[in-house]
């Protein structure tokens, strides 16, 4: 084997590379990407972030040896949530090992260079890929995979292709329903966090918000509408934003659990009690919806499941492609509303804010 040859093997990263990444052991990885239960929650998330970081894919003849099938799926992901990250790589990953299937993760940034990343999957040979959002509403991407004719399974966006299979949740009633529950608490004041106006989405949820405020006669103060991105980062400037009217809002309902847990942490850093003083409710219930003090009320989105969906109807096309038989093409999941401790009914009393 010449030189050259040995440095392009060792540029691959192995299980042993994954289990350094994650400062565990090589069987956990192990462990971990066979779907063992034997495994803590905090391990196999730290795991399935380092097999995303180092685009590590289990190697196809030992997968063989252990009873895996030939299907490959890759999953091109550009999430600025790791949390959101985490949940869904856990499910896919767990669906895939118990179908028989290989994950490949392919990472990219958006307007970067996410068309090169989704060529290359392509190129690697891929049977089929998942795009979770933001990626899912990439017009590029999704138009150099229906040139190559891979089927694709887009996740969470707000406007599935026709010629796509597609899950998601209703976005809109979801943020419908979670706006009622803060006006059913008394708040006529409610701020809205918006997510990344480049996911469909977005709009879907800032639609649920308007109408559940139309449909109790009130009004849609654009000052309570404050920009976002789905990250941390851009919570915090919304939060400012929000608190710094004239007449701020009792409530803020934000379109993701990252930019709440910042509204969270603008409020403590105002000496505003929440919930005393301030709700703050979240969307997707993430871990981070439970990291932080008070704990979120949010609207439960099943990431994982909705990964090990995507899953199962890409497996079921691949497996179909070339029949007649149909099957499933837009799958929508169920939300729920889960209730903590970060809402409350509109103080009664002098207000804790600082002056």
């Amino acid at each position: 084997m010449t030189e050259k040859s040995t440095r392009r093997r060792r540029s691959v990263p192995t299980i042993n590379d994954v289990a350094r990444q994650a400062g565990v052991s090589p069987m956990t990885v192990s462990r971990v990407i066979n779907s063992e239960a034997n495994v803590r929650d905090s391990t196999r998330e730290a795991v399935n972030l380092a097999i995303a970081a180092l685009n590590y894919s289990p190697n196809p003849a030992a997968r063989s040896l252990a009873g895996a099938g030939q299907v490959r799926i890759g999953i091109l992901y550009s999430n600025p949530s790791s949390a959101y990250l985490s949940e869904f790589l856990v499910g896919g990953l767990d669906q895939a090992s118990r179908s028989d299937a290989q994950i490949v993760v392919e990472k990219c940034e958006i307007g970067d260079h996410e068309v090169e990343a989704a060529r290359h999957l392509v190129a690697g040979g891929i049977d089929g890929i998942i795009l979770p959002p933001p990626i899912c509403d990439s017009q590029a991407v999704l138009a150099v995979l229906e040139e190559a004719r891979v089927p694709t399974v887009v996740v969470a966006t707000g406007r599935p292709p026709e010629q796509m299979l597609a899950v998601t949740i209703d976005d809109r009633e979801a943020a419908r329903a979670m706006t009622r529950h803060l006006m059913e608490l008394g708040h006529r004041r409610i701020g809205f966090v918006m997510g990344n106006p480049n996911q469909t989405g977005s709009a879907l949820r800032l639609e649920g918000y308007r109408l559940a405020l139309e449909e109790a006669g009130l009004d849609a103060d654009p000052a309570l509408v404050a920009p976002g991105l789905y990250t941390y980062r851009s919570g915090l400037d919304a939060a400012e934003q929000l608190l710094e009217i004239s007449n701020p809002p009792t409530a803020i309902f934000a379109s993701n659990d990252d930019m709440a847990a910042a509204v969270v942490a603008v409020a403590h850093r105002h000496h505003i009690d929440v919930p005393g003083d301030l709700s703050v409710c979240g969307f997707d219930d993430t871990a981070l919806a439970t990291a932080i003090w008070p704990e979120l009320t949010t609207i439960r989105q099943p990431i994982a499941d909705m990964s090990r969906k995507s899953v199962d109807l890409l497996i079921a096309a691949i497996r179909q492609k070339g029949r007649s038989r149909t099957i499933e093409r837009h799958v929508v999941l169920d939300h729920a509303l889960i209730r903590r401790q970060s809402d409350a009914p509109p103080r009664r009393r002098p207000s804790t804010r600082a002056r």
